[in-house]
């Protein structure tokens, strides 16, 4: 096991909680006015099954799994089936959205993941600490708009949907972080 600071938790990541393995479906980093930060997470029971909601504090340590990574490359999905192929072997598999959580919203054909096995089962994805992602649908840009001014939502190929400067219009490419589900920077 080795340990990582609760603000380093990301979607997709297996840990050991409670005496279980648990992998984590959402992140939210919660800074509530003058109290103390923490990490509101929804996770799955690999055992059970079961979603459960749970917060760490900011500064807790949190046991993190340790797996075999795979390189995989994803393929394409149909409906709630995603697929992957292992970049040594040519393998194919399928992991399910209900398996896979908010990492299908990072998913594009062709990007090259890890996905975690733990006693050869597969059991969720590593994703890169950035995705450059399309904006597919957004408000169209003010005009005398700054960049110190209010962000806008915006729909990006995969689905997710992510607040940006109002300086992003449809089209353009923008880099998100994908511990926070956050806008970084427009890409050329």
């Amino acid at each position: 096991m080795s340990s990582v600071k609760a603000t380093q938790l990301r979607p997709g990541m297996v840990i050991q909680h409670e005496g279980q393995l648990f992998t984590i479906f959402s992140v939210d980093h919660r800074t509530p006015g003058n109290k103390r930060g923490s990490m509101q997470t929804r996770m799955k029971n690999l055992k059970s099954g079961t979603m459960i909601d749970y917060r760490f504090r900011a500064e807790e340590f949190v046991d993190r799994a340790i797996l075999d990574e795979v390189e995989f490359e994803y393929l394409y999905n149909e409906g709630d089936d995603f697929h992957f192929m292992n970049t040594e072997t040519y393998e194919q598999m399928h992991l399910t959205r209900e398996l896979l959580g908010d990492t299908v919203y990072y998913l594009i054909p062709n990007t090259v993941v890890k996905v975690e096995f733990f006693e050869e089962k597969p059991i969720g994805v590593d994703l890169p600490d950035t995705m450059d992602l399309k904006v597919v649908a957004t408000e169209p840009t003010l005009q005398k708009a700054t960049a110190s001014a209010v962000g806008k939502p915006a729909t990006l190929e995969t689905g997710l949907v992510v607040q940006v400067p109002p300086f992003v219009n449809e089209g353009d490419k923008i880099k998100v972080d994908t511990t926070e589900a956050r806008y970084v920077q427009r890409v050329e």
